[in-house]
């Protein structure tokens, strides 16, 4: 059984003598750096009256950080063992619930659509499919600092002629921003990669009119969907369409059809899928 004893009285947060150890398997690595933990909280400009959605609050390291500056913190935590441990020492203002954020709504976490910042030193495996949830429910963030792999994360920042299927899906969303770099000394235990905290202003509206992210990413991806081609033959595998339709389409929004599909901007691909969407002669090559 774990015991549970009070430390600085001034902080109000209980302090467990017997720590869950970290579960492989889950890819649980314990963010313990004082200085990351701020930066997280600083970046989501946490203070009094938010609410606080965070995800793999594991030890709670960060929800303590959180629950000292914000009115209300919901953490979600996939590990049974550490949604007890946490629960049975968690201050009146945070609720923690075992679940995976990967599968949850904001219903299920607040109960009702308020506006709320999600923070989160996410799972490597499962980071791109727990940001995309919040992304796409109707609910969304107005802001969300989290946690990643350096990689994933110049990956989400990317500029036009670096861009990836993963960059416009995220930016579509919000801004994304590289706040800074964590070397593994700062977790328990040590991942074997380097990470970085990413901020994301997440917009009211789609980015750049779309209207429809579905049919959008369709036109994406076909773009994506051989990188090293030429967009006039991605788009033309992927849609599929007649190369020749592709071609026009393409001329018709300003876009050279020999460009490549990490060169576009936002606002190209947004001119691209319009064009795609209003137009039925592209299926004909016309």
């Amino acid at each position: 059984m774990t015991t549970v004893k009070h430390g600085n009285p001034s902080d109000g947060w209980p302090r467990s003598e017997a720590k869950p150890k970290p579960r492989k398997r889950l890819g649980q690595h314990f963010l313990t750096n004082r200085d990351i933990l701020n930066a997280i909280a600083d970046a989501a400009d946490v203070g009094p009256g938010d609410t606080m959605v965070e995800v793999g609050p594991g030890r709670g390291s960060l929800t303590e950080v959180l629950a000292r500056r914000a009115d209300r913190v919901v953490a979600v935590e996939l590990d049974a063992g550490l949604a007890v441990s946490l629960r049975a020492s968690a201050p009146s203002n945070v609720r923690v619930v075992h679940g995976d954020a990967r599968a949850t709504t904001t219903e299920d976490l607040l109960g009702e659509c308020v506006p709320y910042k999600l923070a989160g030193n996410l799972p490597y495996y499962a980071a791109m499919p727990i940001l995309r949830r919040f992304l796409e429910d109707p609910c969304r963030p107005r802001m969300a600092v989290v946690l990643v792999q350096l990689e994933v994360a110049k990956e989400l920042c990317a500029a036009p002629g670096h861009m990836s299927l993963l960059s416009v899906a995220v930016q579509l969303y919000g801004r994304p921003r590289l706040v800074r770099t964590v070397r593994p000394g700062a977790f328990n235990p040590p991942p074997k990669v380097t990470s970085a905290v990413v901020a994301l202003d997440v917009y009211e509206q789609l980015a750049e009119g779309v209207d429809d992210p579905r049919n959008f990413f369709r036109v994406v991806r076909a773009g994506f969907s051989a990188p090293r081609k030429q967009l006039r033959n991605s788009l033309a595998h992927g849609l599929p369409l007649p190369t020749t339709g592709t071609e026009a389409l393409l001329e018709r929004v300003g876009i050279d059809p020999k460009r490549r599909a990490e060169t576009l901007s936002l606002a190209e691909w947004s001119r691209l899928y319009r064009q795609w969407r209003d137009g039925r002669q592209w299926r004909d090559g016309t």
